[in-house]
């Protein structure tokens, strides 16, 4: 966007008179936009390596909501074990730790990122991981304990 230089002129004393008279120097003093011929080629490159850069975060975030069904389901299975607060505390970590193995994942990717966007490599789809390991965490672990879990309500017979 061009930026105008302010007005320096001498009032003019009839309100009638200065309007006929900054048209004519506001037309004569509009600079020139720059030339689109040089940014033509620019956007081009950079829209190549955005879709590169696209590509890689995408696949990044879809890696994680496959590693967050993953391990969710199997930690319904790896904590059957422990008991009460230590079991969740448990599958907490485990979810952590495969967090920390897609960041890994995601650093041997050689995404190049601005250091603006340094942050994209932990950032990119930690809500969706962490509520669908959760989710797929409570809904395996509820089919899988559906049939030993009385409810206390009496079937009709």
């Amino acid at each position: 966007m061009a930026k105008f230089k302010k007005k320096k002129s001498a009032p003019t004393p009839d309100p009638k008179d200065s309007k006929k008279e900054s048209t004519n120097e506001e037309n004569s003093k509009i600079p020139e936009t720059e030339s689109n011929d040089a940014s033509a080629s620019e956007p081009t490159v950079n829209q190549e390596e955005k879709s590169e850069k696209d590509k890689k975060l995408n696949r990044l975030f879809w890696l994680r909501v496959a590693c967050a069904v993953i391990a969710g389901t199997i930690a319904t299975f790896i904590f059957e074990d422990i008991q009460g607060e230590e079991r969740r505390w448990a599958s907490i970590v485990f979810m952590i730790i495969v967090f920390i193995v897609t960041i890994f994942i995601a650093k041997s990717m050689n995404m190049q990122l601005p250091s603006s966007d340094r942050k994209k490599i932990v950032t990119q789809g930690i809500g969706s991981y962490i509520f669908l390991y959760l989710f797929v965490w409570i809904l395996t672990y509820t089919i899988v304990h559906a049939g030993s879990v009385t409810t206390g309500i009496i079937p009709i017979s």
